[in-house]
């Protein structure tokens, strides 16, 4: 006849509590990882443009805008606003391609996790 196990394994136990020590050096890892992929995000630029080509951004990964490149045909001093749109649409692009890029390298890190977006 065999004894009845509890949580975790011990008889009658309700325990089932997972060891801290290895839960501690999981999240160590885990922030480790983020970092270097925080510091390779960094390195990445992405390109964007609006109006076919009339304005052209460059950002990094880190969400640090590097060039703005407008051509001289589209700079007309009666049509501001039309310009004042392109550079909108422009940064609107490239900041969601930033986010976009920084959820696929973290979401592979965290994805497992079952955390709650946002919480890292």
């Amino acid at each position: 006849m065999s004894k009845k196990r509890g949580f975790g394994g011990v008889p009658g136990g309700r325990g089932g509590m997972p060891n801290m020590g290895n839960l501690m050096a999981q999240v160590q890892k885990l922030q480790e990882e983020m970092e270097k992929t925080q510091a390779a995000l960094a390195d990445e630029e992405i390109t964007v443009s609006a109006g076919g080509g009339a304005v052209t951004l460059v950002v990094t990964g880190a969400r640090a805008f590097k060039s703005v490149t407008i051509k001289p045909e589209v700079v007309d001093p009666d049509d501001v606003e039309m310009l004042q749109d392109l550079l909108l649409a422009a940064i609107n692009d490239a900041l969601q391609q930033v986010k976009d890029l920084e959820e696929q390298r973290m979401g592979g890190l965290t994805g497992g996790l079952g955390l709650p977006p946002g919480l890292i």
